[in-house]
C-alpha cells in the first residue's frame, strides 16, 4: 500500500516554479525543492524520477493553471474592444494563476511545452480577434496586440512600460 501524499503535487509545483523564477533552472535541485516545499528529497526523487522530470512536470502544471485562468478571463471579458483589454488585464496579473507566464514562455526548448505555448497563444489571439471585430482585420490586430502585450511583459522588469495596452488597442481598432 502506498503512502498518502502529505504535500500535493500542485503545491510542490508552485514551489518549483517560485524557485525557477527567483534563481533559474539550476536552482531547482531536489535539495532546494525539498527546502522550499518541506518534502524530503528522496520523496521528490520517488515522485518525479529526475530533476528534469520534476521541473517539466511543474511547467506542464503551470500551463494547466494558465489555461484555467484563460477560461475564466474569456468568460469574464465582454465581446467588445473593451473586452479585449479586460482579457489581457486579467491574464497579466502579477499574482495568482497567471503570474508564471514569463517563466513558462522561457522554457520552449521542450517540444511538448512549445506546443502548449503555441496552442495557448493561438487561443488568446482568437479570443482577442473575436473582441476586435473578427475577420482578417480582427486577426491581424489581435496578433499585433498579443505581440505588444508579450513584449511589455518581457521588458517590464527593465524599466517603465512605455505604453499602455489600452492605447495599443485604440491604435489597432
Amino acid at each position: 500500500m502506498s503512502r498518502r501524499k502529505l504535500i500535493p503535487d500542485q503545491l510542490v509545483f508552485a514551489g518549483i516554479r517560485a524557485l525557477l523564477t527567483r534563481s533559474g533552472e539550476r536552482a531547482a535541485s531536489f535539495g532546494a525543492v525539498s527546502r522550499e516545499t518541506g518534502l524530503a528529497a528522496p520523496t521528490l526523487v520517488q515522485r518525479y524520477g529526475t530533476q528534469e522530470g520534476m521541473v517539466r512536470a511543474a511547467l506542464m502544471e503551470g500551463w494547466d493553471t494558465l489555461e484555467r485562468a484563460t477560461d475564466a478571463a474569456e468568460g469574464d471579458a465582454d465581446l467588445s474592444v473593451k473586452g479585449a483589454q479586460m482579457l489581457l488585464k486579467a491574464l497579466c496579473a502579477d499574482e495568482g494563476d497567471t503570474a508564471d507566464l514569463p517563466l513558462l514562455v522561457r522554457h520552449l526548448d521542450d517540444p511538448e511545452l512549445r506546443l502548449r505555448a503555441a496552442a495557448w497563444r493561438a487561443r488568446v489571439e482568437q479570443a482577442l480577434a473575436v473582441r476586435l471585430g473578427g475577420g482578417a482585420r480582427g486577426r491581424e490586430a489581435a496578433a499585433l496586440l498579443f505581440a505588444a502585450w508579450q513584449g511589455q511583459l518581457l521588458w517590464r522588469f527593465a524599466g517603465e512600460r512605455g505604453f499602455k495596452l489600452k492605447d495599443a488597442v485604440k491604435r489597432l481598432t
